[in-house]
Order: structure tokens, then sequence, then C-alpha cells
């Protein structure tokens, strides 16, 4: 009896030393909480952007709320109770063995609602000229930067939205694009800052170095823009029009705007068309390939890189989709460029989740 005894009180102090050892989590937490919560809030950032998209798609307002701070609280304690007593020998003798442990995680996140007349703003500010500029001198894909960020370029027409609120493009516009594409892919597109009067302006310029059918593709930017093909240097400004035949004007579109077009490729169920809960798309087969796909269906999709609820509905877009996948990603790196505001003056709600 004695030596059982002592083998619990050994084995008790063990699991509690151990436990004490667990002291020091501090710093071995940081590793595993920093990349948990990477996931978890990259996770709920998708589908927060993919949820307020398909919001505007059913003509609803978006809402965004940011996770502001995430603070973990960690706390270990234990106890230990030994006695033991003897009485007389007729009526015996007892002991007594106690032990107690607790390991408490208890995190708590903070969320603030962007809002505000600066937030408001931010999202209906136009994209920047030179940012756009700078992006396509980085080699990103003009064809596709200007179908995503750009509404007019010196009268010509992008496409914009669904058949609700949208409008068709100028066929030139295609044209334009493309060919812009083919001049970017050779190397014969280029830009640079240069000081005119008491403003730095962007100006751009094409390379005359160039195989025959670089040229031509040049040519036909210039006939579709409205440039003079002795110009080597043409200003970049924000506007519809250009004041003349050296000048480029562009319409850059905000983040909002950027939003309700790639909404209006979200796949809606047909009854809800039919009910009048959402408008159809006005896709006719002259459009050029969707900027993105995003699915609906009655149930929860299996392979999905991010998917919402919404209306009693999945929206999804697919993993394997690399095209569509690129896209949203790269609006999600346009929105997180986005200037937030001041958040001082909204509501914030803190919420221990244990």
């Amino acid at each position: 009896m004695l030596k059982d005894t002592r083998l619990n009180v050994i084995l008790t102090i063990f699991a509690l030393i151990q436990l004490y050892g667990c002291a020091g989590i501090g710093p071995g937490t940081v590793e595993r909480d920093r990349f948990d919560y990477v996931n978890a809030l990259s996770s709920s950032w998708k589908k927060q952007i993919l949820l307020n998209l398909v919001k505007i798609r059913y003509l609803d307002a978006p809402i965004f709320l940011d996770v502001s701070s995430v603070i973990s609280q960690y706390a270990v304690e234990g106890q230990i109770d030994l006695g033991a007593s003897w009485n007389d020998p007729i009526l015996g003798n007892s002991q007594m063995l106690g032990g107690s442990g607790k390991y408490t995680d208890r995190p708590t996140i903070t969320y603030s609602p962007l809002t505000g007349d600066k937030f408001s703003r931010s999202l209906m500010t136009p994209i920047p000229i030179k940012g756009l500029l700078f992006l396509i001198q980085s080699e990103y894909p003009v064809d596709i930067l200007y179908r995503i960020c750009v509404q007019t370029i010196n009268g010509v027409d992008n496409r914009f939205g669904a058949k609700a609120m949208g409008k068709s493009s100028d066929p030139r516009f295609r044209q334009l694009i493309e060919a812009l594409r083919r001049i970017q892919i050779s190397g014969g597109l280029g830009m640079r800052v240069k000081p005119m009067g008491d403003k730095n302006s962007v100006v751009v310029f094409f390379r005359s170095e160039l195989s025959d059918e670089i040229a031509n593709e040049i040519n036909t930017v210039q006939q579709i823009l409205g440039l003079s093909p002795d110009v080597k240097e043409i200003r970049v400004v924000y506007g519809a029009y250009a004041a003349d035949d050296q000048e480029i004007a562009m319409l850059t579109r905000s983040m909002l705007q950027i939003m309700i077009e790639l909404a209006s490729y979200i796949d809606v169920p047909l009854k809800d068309i039919e009910e009048g809960r959402v408008a159809s798309s006005d896709k006719t087969e002259t459009d050029m390939s969707p900027l993105i796909r995003i699915h609906s269906g009655a149930s929860r999709p299996e392979d999905a890189l991010v998917a919402v609820p919404y209306k009693d509905t999945w929206f999804w877009i697919d993993d394997k989709d690399i095209a569509s996948k690129r896209m949203f990603s790269f609006m999600m790196m346009l929105f997180s460029l986005t200037e937030t505001g001041d958040k001082s003056g909204a509501p914030i709600v803190t919420v221990p989740t244990n």
C-alpha cells in the first residue's frame, strides 16, 4: 500500500514538473501562432473580398471589417497537495494525495469597420496614372492592366459592368490593347518621368529599332489613339480626351469600379435572374475572354481557392483556375494598396475568443 502511494506521488510530481516546464511557452508559441494567424487572416480576407464582390453583383452594399489587432494570452498553473494522517490502529489510517494543473490560451481579437469619409474617397478615387504605368514598366501585361484599370483612353471606351449598369466596349479597344501587348513583349514600349514646367510628368515612347511587324503594331496604336507618327515622346495625362495628337488621356478606374467590373463576371443562379433579384450579364460572342470566373451552386464546393455563402447559394473560385486565381490575387494586391484612412472614429469590437 505504501509502495503504491509513493509511486503515485512520484508520478504526480513528475506530471506537474512537466506542466511547469511549459512555463516558458511564450517564445515557443511565436512560430506556431504567427503562421496560424497569417493563414486565418488570409483566408478571412479572401472570403470578405469575394463576399463583397457577390454583394455588389446583387446590388447590395459592400461592408469591410479590418482585424486591427490580435493578442494571445497564455497561462500555466500547477498545484500539489500532499497529506497523511495516522489514527488509532483500531480505526485504521488515512492518506491524502492531490494535484492540479491548468493551461489557458485566451486570444483577444479586435475588429474595426472600415468606414468614414477618407476610406470612402479612397474606394472611389481613380488609380494614379503613374502607378499604372509603373506596373506596365515592371512587365505586368499591359492588356490585362488596361482591361482592369482603364475605362477610357483617348475616347476609346472599355467594357464596364453588367447589363443593369454597364456599357459595352468600343471594338477598337480590344485591337488597341492587343497591339500594345505585342509591342510590350518585343521590348518596344518604354516610359520615364520627365520634368515639364513645374511638374514631373510621365511620358511614353516607342523604340524605333524594331521589326517591321512591331512597327505596324505601333502604327495601329497611333491610328487608334490619334497620335502623330512624328512625335518621339507622348505625354500621359488623366482625362477622357487628349488635348492634341501628342498626348494620351486616360480615365483610370477606382477600386469600386474594378470591383463592379469583376463582379459582373459572377455566375448567378438563373432563378435569381428570373425573380429579378439580380441583373443578367450582357456578354456577347464578340466579348473578350472573362477576366475572372466565379461559379455558383447549391452546395459548398470541395476544391476551391475561396468559397462563401450568400442568399442560400455558394459562390467560389476554382482552385484549378489559374487565370482567375491570378486575377483575384492581383485585385487583392490593388486593394491592399488602397488608403484605408483613419479608423479612430469607427466603432471597435473586441472579442475574447475563449
